[in-house]
């Protein structure tokens, strides 16, 4: 690993980027690095100008080019049982430690040196870059940068992103669908609960009918064979209600995920979810008009399949190490939302191992930046006029 790619992650893991907070900080030490070797950045902020992405290009505007993307934000570190400083860019052991050096700020520091040694050439083919904010907390941030892109006149090649794969290549992944429930009763005083509508057994049954629906899933959806779990999954992961133990609560909220499969609609699962709402809450108005079942969306992204065959992952295969091979993960990335609006064929390929991310002493191999940055090198070699 160059001394370069070094000190860029060191710079990038002191900035606290947790969801929760500010990213300008870090975009703007990435825009002036870049302006080092005269790369102009377009940053697109959020509605409250308190976050921001990135957007910068160098070689020739007129042509297609290969986009490297990775988010800025990364999980909170607060309440883990850390032993390295989190914040900080700790070298041990073959090891740099630190909250983000796995996810994914390893990849990122290879991508912004691999620009600025790209501003040292004549380019056949631009090479990009992309940083956005917020994808921990639903792939969020991105989107608004995407609108800008979605306008450009010319869209990229290809994009890679550079989600921690062992520098394997994930050609797809389950997108996902989060949702919160509203299941509404009417107070009455427990010794008359009989006469009432409990929230909390409106909301058992919601609950039952998602289990029936996770059933439908795994013996008549889609199936994938290449993930772990082969099917569209259901959980619900939080489910809050009730005041106190002698009062029939007239609210309980709950919430509740998908994980889909590509071939399988979201839309239409929730439809049915819908459908399945209207029955159980006819009969909990036998007691009380009041009962109700009401399903938000709080957030959606999509899933990701790039088939093998796509000119895009034959090109990357030329700069992979031997035995490098094709996989489908069960996390998100932002790579199905940069297909969707820009109609870009995605590869997800980086340093480190998924397994290292959101743990206390979270870490990347030295040898994964080593094999990252061979990576990086063959293919900025490619795009070298």
């Amino acid at each position: 690993m160059k001394p370069r790619v070094l000190e860029i992650l060191k710079q990038l893991m002191a900035f606290d980027t947790v969801s929760s907070e500010s990213n300008l900080a870090l975009i703007d030490y990435v825009r002036d690095l870049l302006l080092t070797k005269g790369i102009e950045s377009l940053i697109v902020k959020d509605q409250s100008g308190k976050k921001a992405n990135l957007f910068a290009s160098t070689g020739p505007k007129e042509r297609p080019g290969v986009l490297l993307s990775g988010h800025t934000d990364v999980v909170p570190a607060a309440g883990q049982a850390w032993t390295f400083p989190a914040f900080a860019a700790t070298v041990q052991d073959g090891r740099i430690y630190g909250r983000g050096s796995c996810d994914m700020k390893g990849f990122i520091a290879l991508a912004i040196d691999a620009m600025l040694d790209a501003a040292d050439h004549s380019l056949n083919r631009p090479l990009q870059l992309a940083l956005s904010h917020d994808e921990e907390i639903g792939c969020v941030g991105v989107r608004r940068l995407l609108d800008v892109l979605h306008l450009a006149p010319v869209r990229p090649f290809l994009c890679v992103i550079g989600e921690p794969t062992n520098m394997q290549f994930v050609l797809g992944h389950k997108g996902k669908g989060s949702y919160r429930t509203y299941c509404r009763g009417q107070e009455a005083h427990s010794s008359l609960a009989p006469r009432s509508v409990n929230a909390i057994h409106v909301a058992c049954d919601f609950i039952a009918a998602l289990r029936e629906s996770q059933q439908q899933l795994q013996h008549h959806g889609a199936q994938d064979s290449d993930y772990d779990v082969p099917y569209s999954t259901v959980h619900v992961g939080q489910i809050v209600g009730g005041k106190a133990l002698n009062i029939v609560p007239n609210l309980c909220t709950l919430d509740f995920e998908v994980r889909n499969l590509p071939a399988d609609d979201l839309d239409q699962f929730l439809e049915q979810m819908r459908e399945r709402a209207e029955v159980i809450v006819r009969e909990a108005q036998k007691l009380s008009s009041v009962a109700a079942i009401e399903i938000e969306t709080i957030n959606v992204y999509p899933g990701l399949d790039t088939h093998p065959s796509v000119e895009a992952v034959r090109f990357l295969k030329q700069f992979a190490a031997p035995g490098t091979g094709t996989s489908k993960v069960s996390f998100g990335t932002e790579g199905g939302l940069f297909k969707q609006r820009l109609d870009v064929p995605v590869v997800v390929c980086g340093p480190g191992s998924i397994e290292q991310a959101h743990k206390p002493d979270e870490f990347i191999e030295i040898s994964q930046m080593d094999a990252g940055e061979r990576f990086l090198q063959g293919l900025l070699g490619s795009l070298t006029a």
